[in-house]
């Protein structure tokens, strides 16, 4: 298998901006995607990118999902916007020797253009996370690596990332019900067990993984190695020991009417997914004790459902609590502005 990263950008980024692969290198300099180019269009410099971009706005926006699901047969824009991608997968596949390639743009809108391309054989991993989690990393300001630190990963305010959640989430579940193979996996259930989670995708691509396939997993953490993603989570830029974790940083650092608000709107489709509507932060000591834990806390610990109604009126202030630095997998939706 290869990941290419979310090659939705591709275009903009790399074809055009010559931003940093995942390995390092500029793009018009890293020899991977140089033989990709050459095999797919004769050379980058061949590509069209005016219109590859007037394709994508008159085919691949979130409003046209209604019409390119219940379309009969698709127009000839959309073929031939998906014959970019499948030019490119193809090409990949063959540079890197894989059987699979993954591209992680996670457009849902792309993904419907692309079940009309017939020669890719489209098999989606539906990555489903706590639209609260969801809203909070939206918020962060990130530095995007591949700009040498000019620019930054796109925000949204977390009522925005809450109708944009509902809204790509159930564009993924029509893409199942117009045949598209559709394997939907919890992002909080995934990092339990990575494992295990990895041999199921393995198996839903087509793939038999072997144990040497996993060597890389490790008890709480994996060794990464240089990749060649495109563009995506800065993420990809890490080379060795990544610890595997639940990004839960949300629950304390995103205030309660936010956390209340996305809540609200995202609630039927929470609820489908088996996320629990009411998450309270678990309280904090503050002690100068350096083991942090009040002195009588041992021999008269707190009734957990003992709730003073001070306690209701006067939350601890979230702001004061910093969030955490570092968000161990990416954001697994990760929406165009263009939505």
């Amino acid at each position: 298998m290869c990941a290419l990263g979310e090659v939705v950008h591709l275009w903009q980024r790399d074809v055009r901006d010559d931003e940093r692969c995942g390995c390092g290198s500029r793009f018009s300099g890293c020899t991977f995607w140089r033989r990709v180019g050459d095999l797919a269009f004769n050379g980058w410099t061949n590509v069209d990118v005016d219109r590859v971009h007037a394709l994508r706005d008159t085919v691949e926006r979130t409003r046209h999902i209604p019409r390119l699901a219940t379309a009969g047969s698709a127009p000839a824009e959309v073929r031939e916007y998906a014959s970019y991608y499948a030019r490119v997968y193809a090409a990949a596949a063959e540079v890197a020797g894989a059987r699979v390639v993954i591209d992680s743009s996670k457009h849902s809108a792309l993904a419907h253009v692309l079940r009309w391309a017939d020669d890719i054989d489209l098999r989606v991993v539906h990555v489903v996370r706590d639209a609260r989690g969801v809203a909070y990393s939206w918020t962060k300001k990130v530095t995007r690596p591949e700009t040498d630190g000019t620019d930054e990963m796109t925000r949204y305010s977390p009522g925005r990332s809450a109708l944009l959640w509902n809204a790509h989430n159930a564009a993924f579940g029509l893409l199942a019900r117009c045949g598209v193979p559709v394997r939907r996996i919890r992002y909080e259930e995934f990092l339990t067990d990575p494992r295990v989670g990895l041999i199921r995708l393995a198996d839903f691509a087509g793939v038999k993984l072997h144990p040497e396939d996993l060597e890389f997993l490790r008890n709480g953490h994996a060794d990464l190695r240089v990749g060649h993603s495109a563009a995506g989570n800065p993420m990809r830029f890490t080379v060795g020991r990544l610890p595997l974790r639940r990004d839960d940083a949300w629950v304390r650092a995103l205030p309660s009417a936010q956390r209340r608000l996305v809540g609200a709107v995202c609630g039927p489709m929470l609820r489908a997914y088996g996320y629990p509507l009411n998450v309270a932060p678990e309280p904090l000591y503050v002690t100068s004790d350096p083991l942090n834990v009040p002195s009588d806390a041992l021999n008269n610990p707190p009734d957990p459902l003992n709730v003073t109604s001070d306690a209701l009126n006067n939350p601890p202030d979230p702001l004061n609590i910093a969030p955490d630095p570092l968000n161990v997998t990416s954001d697994p939706l990760n929406i165009a502005s263009e939505a």
